[in-house]
């Protein structure tokens, strides 16, 4: 049978005990249509990238199923009817992971806790202070320098007038109008 790698989004404002109920039930619709359920995962309540259905929020869930496409077809049948879910997708893959998805891979590394998570070397890299820019160099102070006058450009940093625009009379140059700069 086909393998696929389902994941769908259930509105925030229900709860965890309802989305687990959902996933059940969407269980039991691929059991019906001889197939089966190999993995399942709860990821969570995540923020949405965007707004889905007035939705700031979504709780996620993941299949890993094992069934014929009329089974996965009524899957999303079903879930396109349901209120409670805002957005699905399923995706065709040759094998499915037997370990844990990405994201819950993600859940057990901020559970350990044993990184340093300050500014500077939380990557695992030398801390930002080293690289230069504004932060300060090894002495202590800014690294900034200002930029030094151009060569021959007007004073003031002014550019000069600008060139005439195609079909336009060329312009007379510009006089200062501040007070004493007459004569």
């Amino acid at each position: 049978m086909p393998l696929y790698e389902h994941t769908f989004l259930a509105r925030q404002d229900i709860t965890q005990a309802q989305v687990e109920a959902l996933m059940k039930e969407f269980q039991g619709v691929i059991e019906e249509g001889q197939g089966k359920i190999t993995k399942q995962e709860y990821w969570g309540l995540k923020n949405l990238a965007f707004k889905i259905k007035k939705n700031r929020k979504a709780h996620y869930a993941f299949f890993n199923v094992d069934a014929p496409p009329a089974a996965v077809t009524e899957m999303e049948r079903r879930m396109g009817l349901n209120t409670d879910v805002i957005r699905f997708m399923t995706v065709r893959v040759e094998e499915l992971e037997t370990e844990p998805s990405v994201q819950m891979r993600k859940q057990d590394r901020d559970d350990r806790g044993d990184r340093d998570r300050g500014f500077g070397g939380g990557r695992g890299g030398p801390p930002r202070g080293d690289r230069g820019g504004f932060g300060g160099g090894r002495e202590g102070g800014s690294t900034f320098r200002s930029r030094p006058p151009r060569e021959g450009g007007a004073p003031g940093g002014d550019r000069g007038p600008r060139p005439p625009r195609e079909g336009e009379a060329p312009r007379a140059p510009r006089r200062d109008s501040t007070p004493g700069s007459e004569g």
